[in-house]
């Protein structure tokens, strides 16, 4: 098994969580063992067979040595700022890289829509993703330094107000 009772996890699109059990069920005749994750954020607790952990995309919190190259993305401003103009366009691939849980893709989402508002006001969807960005981002890298949360906030700020 990957994960034990009482390791921090990452659930793509909804943080880190904390794996609080380590159960089996029985569904049709076969038994599946399934991690019982909490959220921290929001309570909420999802359980995932720990046969599929890799496919929905659950794992480890970020190495604190790794978390430079989070720094490194959001400071990127030579970056392109994806040139799909349709915002419809732009939430989807937003989307897809924050479902996909890694944290260099959720920090690329978080950098590009600062850019963009700088320039311009961002709608209120795209306000809504930079805000869940943002919360993913903040709270994975305040566990994986185990600092508060304002400290990180304030080192974020600190990147796109250079």
């Amino acid at each position: 098994m990957l994960f034990s009772i009482g390791d921090k996890a990452v659930y793509p699109a909804q943080g880190v969580g904390v794996v609080e059990a380590i159960e089996t069920k029985e569904f049709s005749g076969e038994k599946h063992d399934f991690y019982v994750l909490r959220i921290c954020d929001s309570d909420m607790t999802i359980m995932v067979p720990t046969a599929n952990v890799q496919q929905v995309g659950m794992r480890c919190l970020v190495k604190k040595e790794q978390i430079n190259e989070v720094y490194d993305v959001l400071q990127d401003t030579d970056a392109p700022i994806g040139n799909i103009s349709s915002w419809s366009r732009r939430q989807r691939d937003y989307t897809e890289k924050i479902r996909s849980g890694d944290l260099l893709s959720v920090a690329a989402v978080l950098r590009e829509l600062n850019m963009i508002s700088v320039g311009k006001e961002l709608s209120y969807g795209e306000k809504k993703v930079l805000d869940l960005a943002r919360r993913l981002v903040v709270k994975e890298m305040a566990f994986a330094e185990d600092v508060d949360e304002d400290q990180i906030c304030q080192k974020v700020d600190k990147v796109f107000h250079h």
